[in-house]
């Protein structure tokens, strides 16, 4: 995984809406990247719904939220569909940005093994440099935490 001080992997990938997103184009713009294993689950939709209650914070800071799962553009877009995502949904159906953030690996449930995203949140600063690193998230109250750790690099 990247560490905190390190700079945004560069990425281009799609939105929910098919368009072309590079990681360019936060440059100069705090924002967190969460990355969440699948759409429609109940931790993922937990973790969306608190992102979008809290989305108008977020934009009042001048944070951007961009969630990154494994999951195609038509999953994506009934996603913020259903949920009403005003924030950026990114398709990272061939894992590269996952591989580069370093959140795709090895997982365990119920004595399974298999591969898959290990829910975690990158912050940004403007200068697209990862301050903070909020590994094996809890999605219950997340949000919150991201609003906190963004207020503390506001008050330094």
């Amino acid at each position: 995984m990247i560490a905190e001080g390190d700079k945004v992997p560069k990425f281009e990938i799609n939105d929910a809406n098919g368009k072309k997103v590079k990681s360019s184009d936060f440059k100069g713009k705090k924002h967190a990247i969460y990355f969440y294993p699948k759409d429609f689950t109940p931790g993922c939709t937990t973790e969306a719904d608190e992102f979008s209650k809290d989305y108008k914070k977020f934009q009042k800071e001048g944070i951007e939220i961009i969630g990154i799962s494994p999951d195609d553009v038509e999953s994506h877009k009934k996603f913020c569909e259903k949920m009403g995502i005003k924030y950026t949904l990114l398709a990272d159906v061939d894992k590269e940005v996952s591989n580069k953030f370093g959140v795709w690996g090895k997982k365990k449930f119920m004595g399974r093994e298999y591969m898959g995203v290990m829910r975690s949140t990158f912050l940004v600063d403007e200068k697209g440099i990862i301050f903070k690193i909020f590994p094996n998230v809890k999605p219950a109250g997340h949000s919150k935490e991201v609003l906190e750790e963004f207020s503390k690099l506001k008050n330094n």
